[in-house]
């Protein structure tokens, strides 16, 4: 159904266009990202922000797919992306590019090799920034002026002013509370629309399941969805960590429960990765539960 944002009648149609591409071939798209939207609002949402050149900002927890919904917001319009992986060790070299030697008509030069964010820009393409709070505070002001605006940065190893090409926009993720993250502060979060990405449940969440792992017997599928489901709310009230309700750990439980028993499964791709024993017996507990 077209959505009646204020937008030029050029970019609403655009907008318009994209969403009937997202519904007519919802099936497709699945397939091909491997991503279902708890809701259909949150996709639109995130494709007029975009359609107006506004960066979005995908917050929630690990696991609920926000790196899978880039990737389609990427598929959607066509655009390539550039990505980066945030920790503490981002620097202007992992963002930007770097100088190095190399070798023109057999004489030595210094040569430089552009970075995500200098090949987005030039290109006028997508950039995703992954766990954007793991980066050192002092590092990212550099790409303030990419992000508002301007649409432009001074390269601090070569110097050169670059403005974005037509096309360019950023993605960046989330995961508030995690240990060396950091908050972000009001003038980076400001440069953003946020959109809050909750866990993928009951329906979509069996559709998922079916697309993207090896299982398919209906029973066992049913009984992963309910064992989700308790996980996600043992977390939502504080008895679990999140990784536990992890939807990415639950797809490796059942694609290994096509080839090993459900519960060492469950053991393998969620057990395994928690840290205190409380934990751990709360989903040993419920996987005894349901597959018995």
């Amino acid at each position: 159904m077209p959505l009646n944002y204020d937008l030029p009648n050029q970019l609403n149609d655009i907008l318009n266009e994209t969403i009937q591409k997202s519904s007519d071939a919802f099936p497709e798209l699945i397939k091909q990202s491997g991503y279902v939207p708890p809701s259909p609002v949150l996709l639109y949402d995130a494709i007029a922000a975009l359609s107006m050149g506004k960066n979005i900002l995908l917050k929630g927890p690990t696991g609920t797919g926000k790196t899978k919904f880039a990737e389609t917001l990427s598929h959607l319009f066509n655009q390539p992306m550039f990505s980066i992986n945030s920790s503490v060790d981002l620097d202007a070299e992992s963002l930007m590019g770097f100088k190095t030697l190399s070798y023109e008509d057999g004489k030595q030069i210094i040569d430089f090799v552009p970075g995500p964010v200098t090949n987005a820009m030039k290109h006028g393409t997508f950039l995703y920034i992954d766990e954007i709070n793991m980066a050192k505070p002092e590092t990212l002001p550099l790409i303030n002026g990419v992000l508002d605006y301007r649409r432009t940065v001074t390269n601090p190893f070569t110097n050169e002013m670059i403005t974005a090409k037509e096309g360019f926009n950023v993605i960046a993720a989330i995961n508030e509370g995690y240990i060396g993250t950091v908050p972000l502060n009001e003038a980076l979060k400001n440069r953003f629309i946020v959109i809050e990405v909750p866990y993928i449940q009951g329906g979509q969440l069996k559709t998922l399941i079916k697309t993207n792992t090896k299982l398919t017997n209906e029973t066992t599928i049913d009984l992963f969805t309910t064992l989700s489901s308790d996980l996600i709310q043992a977390s939502i009230q504080g008895k679990m960590s999140e990784d536990a309700a992890s939807i990415r750990a639950l797809l490796d439980a059942c694609d290994l429960s096509v080839y090993i028993p459900p519960k060492r499964a469950i053991q393998r791709a969620i057990v395994d990765k928690l840290e205190e024993d409380r934990e751990k017996e709360f989903v040993r507990n419920l996987a005894e539960t349901l597959f018995g």
